[in-house]
């Protein structure tokens, strides 16, 4: 779907990479037993960003650069109608 101007939206879902410490999802893991949600693990937390852009191309240039720290998070980007591309 085009947003204004010719833009596409976009979506980009950063997580922590496999193996970084996730103290917010293990603060969610605990509590969600405790309020009677049984059968929870593995919980991330991470965080959904949203923008329109006019190059989609310049994407994975944006994650790599500020939207997300490689170091230690990986990132999908999602493009309306577009499908998903996984780093």
């Amino acid at each position: 779907m085009a947003g204004s101007g010719g833009r596409v939206r976009a979506r980009v879902l950063v997580r922590p990479k496999a193996g970084i410490l996730d103290p917010q999802g293990q603060a969610v893991e605990r509590a969600l037993p405790a309020l009677g949600f049984a059968g929870v693990a593995n919980v991330h937390v991470g965080r959904l960003i949203e923008l329109d852009v006019e190059d989609p191309a310049q994407l994975e240039a944006m994650c790599e650069t500020l939207l997300t720290n490689p170091l230690i998070e990986d990132y999908e980007i999602v493009i309306d109608g577009a499908g998903v591309a996984a780093r």
